[in-house]
């Protein structure tokens, strides 16, 4: 089976570790979200040491998804054919992939999901910046915190939303998975899901 270099062992590790990041920083951020979801303060070593570290891993979150994007940045830019893929998106679920205009690296669907990622990252570390507790809130008047927490959770709810789509879509795809865990894809898999990027890796072959 011939196989084509999707990721390189670099930017498979830099997904892992914004995977990591992005679990911790849900989680201790969700304790805080409502009283019922407080019990997550558990997995850090209680309340004082979840407030403490919640931001600094929205941080390293930040840092290695800004890592991420710089790799990907020019696979994500929108085409024609994203738009006319995302309008036959409804023919994908039903299985007819032969119909779908043939997609780049990344299809119109990923290219959606990367660039609200980079707005909600955005949102969310400015917002944590402006909030974080001792050290930058008292410079800031209270309703500018007010807001800072409202979009702050908004981001956060929109980053987590995304993410559970990226991983059903990761496991629906069959492949996908495999793709970020070893870094090389069947040719076939390429040709079926990703032509334009499969002819542009095969050109000259």
């Amino acid at each position: 089976m011939k196989m084509l270099k999707r990721y390189t062992d670099s930017e498979r590790l830099t997904h892992w570790v914004v995977a990591i990041t992005f679990v911790l920083a849900a989680l201790s951020g969700l304790a805080f979200f409502h009283p019922s979801l407080f019990f997550f303060t558990h997995l850090f070593g209680g309340g004082p040491w979840t407030r403490i570290l919640h931001p600094f891993v929205g941080l390293g979150m930040f840092m290695s998804f800004a890592l991420m994007a710089k790799h990907h940045w020019h696979d994500n830019a929108m085409t024609d054919s994203d738009r006319q893929w995302r309008k036959l998106a409804p023919e994908l679920l039903k299985g007819r992939h032969p119909q779908m205009p043939p997609a780049g690296k990344f299809n119109g669907g990923q290219k959606v999901l990367f660039w609200v990622l980079v707005l909600s990252m955005g949102v969310l570390l400015i917002t944590g910046l402006v909030i974080w507790r001792p050290w930058l809130a008292p410079l800031f008047p209270i309703d500018a915190l007010r807001v800072g927490v409202l979009l702050h959770a908004v981001g956060a709810a929109v980053l987590v939303l995304m993410v559970i789509g990226h991983i059903y879509m990761g496991i629906w795809t069959k492949g996908s998975i495999r793709a970020m865990t070893r870094g090389k894809v069947p040719e076939t898999w390429a040709k079926l899901h990703h032509a334009a990027w499969h002819r542009e890796m095969t050109q000259g072959k």
